[in-house]
């Protein structure tokens, strides 16, 4: 894979990169922004790069309007009109400032794999010109994207912590403060509205697009979120009773919503109702992007996140259930961990005996993603570092374990392993009981969608190996990235994917864990670092 090497005064970054994103892409995607006011067209000429080593095709029209005979010559370009080829040294001439909103490659099909075909007669606004956003509002993370109605293209999109964790990094403690007092659930619910403000604010202003050309939003969630986003009914989350219930948590009154969004004031606002209890429909819109159910039966998908979501076809019925993962796999909750961002380890491995690693963008490591602990626990477990029951070897003092020596020193904590040990048991112990519920065996799997940012970059040999994903054929798994989004794109875009929606409640059948008598068994079992069904 060609690198992008970024010269800067402090440190050089290097980008490994594929080929077809334009530079600007590459550099939105690593956090090194440069600015922008025109959706990447070259329409505004703002994004000005120099190349200092290396060759790029010919300056396009754009460029030849925007830039002189003299900066030409000295390789200033556009970094939305260049796609890189091959090795490259640039400077970015011209930063855009810091946001703590992180870009989303845009796509350059539509998603849905076809023209949108819901009927808009009654939505405000200019045909040509009508966009929608879709938003998944994560426990962790809130990413939206806007698309537009003409194409169903994805134009733009953000992602970026959710602040309501400063209540807590679970939902059920968010949920319990919000149903002690009225006044923190409004807080609560005012976060949600202001972060997907801010990120509508962050395109609006870097991509050059007009937020009153937005006339549709949809949004999906697991019901926690969707439930203090509408203030309605989280505190039903609290009762058993309602664990095996849906749970109305539609808003009452969206007008205010569109106001403080900054979009078209008669805009369409949906929220699209979670199946029961803790079983969002962010995992519906992960179950309608893959096709979950259209392939035959043996088809697991595993969103993984803090309230991770697991869905079984057998061939007639969708079996699902959620596990209280924990913010782990987005790491949160270790003393170490960082989100899937800029500065993340997302890979480790041995080489020679010594432990090596790959950071998100190129940048210095800052802590650990989730993926990354895969990989260092399966790494530690494989030298002989770590047991199979979490402990680390006597030979290492004070049990704790650094990855690096650097300023940002990154150590693995016996808590940390603790914490992970239990996100993965929870994982384990519901695909079991899904498997259990079905009638279906390990070796009845077909494939397997590995969903969410965690799986991004998850390597399934060291997953498998430490016991997160079944020990089946490698080739069976598919790395699906958020497909909460994407199916929330698709729900969007297609009057088809809506009426799929509808017809999967149909066919789902609903596991509640906790009224699992062979669950805690499971789940102890889970625990140990090792394969999948291995006693």
């Amino acid at each position: 894979m060609p690198i992008l090497t970024v010269l800067r005064k402090e440190k050089d970054i290097h980008l490994p990169f594929e080929r077809g994103p334009s530079m600007r892409e590459i550099l939105d995607v690593a956090d090194l922004s440069v600015r922008s006011g025109c959706r990447g067209i070259g329409a505004c000429g703002l994004c000005r790069v120099q190349i200092v080593k290396g060759k790029v095709p010919p300056p396009t029209s754009a460029e030849k309007l925007h830039l002189s005979g003299d900066q030409l010559e000295q390789e200033v370009r556009l970094a939305c009109q260049v796609r890189p080829e091959q090795e490259l040294k640039i400077k970015i001439l011209n930063p855009a400032p810091r946001s703590k909103w992180k870009a989303l490659l845009p796509w350059r099909k539509n998603p849905a794999g076809r023209c949108p075909v819901f009927s808009f007669r009654d939505l405000p606004g200019d045909e040509k010109e009508r966009c929608g956003v879709a938003v998944d509002l994560g426990t962790t993370n809130i990413s939206l994207s806007i698309c537009a109605f003409s194409n169903g293209e994805r134009i733009a999109g953000r992602y970026g912590l959710n602040p309501q964790m400063s209540f807590g990094y679970d939902v059920v403690t968010r949920i319990e403060v919000a149903a002690e007092s009225p006044e923190v659930s409004r807080v609560l619910h005012q976060q949600l509205i202001d972060a997907i403000r801010e990120a509508l604010l962050d395109i609006a202003s870097r991509e050059g697009i007009d937020l009153k050309q937005v006339v549709y939003l949809t949004h999906v969630g697991n019901t926690a979120m969707l439930s203090l986003l509408s203030g309605r009914n989280y505190e039903l989350l609290l009762h058993p009773d309602y664990m095996m219930r849906p749970i109305d948590c539609l808003p009452d009154d969206t007008s205010l919503w569109s106001v403080s969004w900054g979009v078209h004031p008669e805009a369409v606002i949906e929220v699209i109702p979670p199946l029961v209890g803790f079983v969002g429909s962010d995992l519906l819109a992960g179950v309608v992007t893959t096709r979950l159910i259209e392939n035959g039966a043996g088809a697991l998908l595993i969103d993984f996140g803090t309230n991770s979501e697991i869905a079984l076809w057998d061939g007639s019925t969708l079996w699902v259930t959620s596990a209280a993962g924990g913010p782990a796999f987005e790491g949160c909750g270790i003393s170490c961990g960082l989100p899937a961002e800029p500065g993340a380890i997302y890979q480790v491995r041995i080489e020679e005996g010594s432990f090596d690693f790959d950071v998100i963008g190129g940048r210095e490591a800052r802590g650990i993603c989730g993926s990354g602990m895969v990989d260092f626990i399966a790494c530690l477990i494989r030298s002989g570092g770590l047991t199979e029951m979490g402990k680390f070897a006597p030979e290492i003092s004070r049990k704790t374990f650094a990855l690096t020596e650097c300023e940002n020193r990154i150590v693995l904590t016996k808590d940390d392993v603790d914490v992970f040990q239990r996100a993965k048991a929870a994982i384990g112990a519901g695909i079991k009981v899904l498997l259990n519920s079905s009638g279906m065996e390990f070796g009845d799997l077909k494939r397997i969608c590995v969903c969410g940012a965690f799986g991004r970059y998850l390597n399934i040999v060291n997953a498998q190996e430490i016991g997160l994903l079944p020990k089946v054929q490698t080739s069976l798994f598919e790395l699906c990235g958020n497909t909460a989004l994407a199916g929330c794109e698709e729900i969007m875009l297609s009057s088809e994917a809506l009426e799929y929606v509808s017809n999967l409640k149909n066919k789902a059948k609903i596991v509640n864990l906790a009224e699992c008598g062979d669950f805690e068994d499971l789940f102890l079992e889970s625990l140990y670092l090792r394969p999948m069904g291995d006693s």
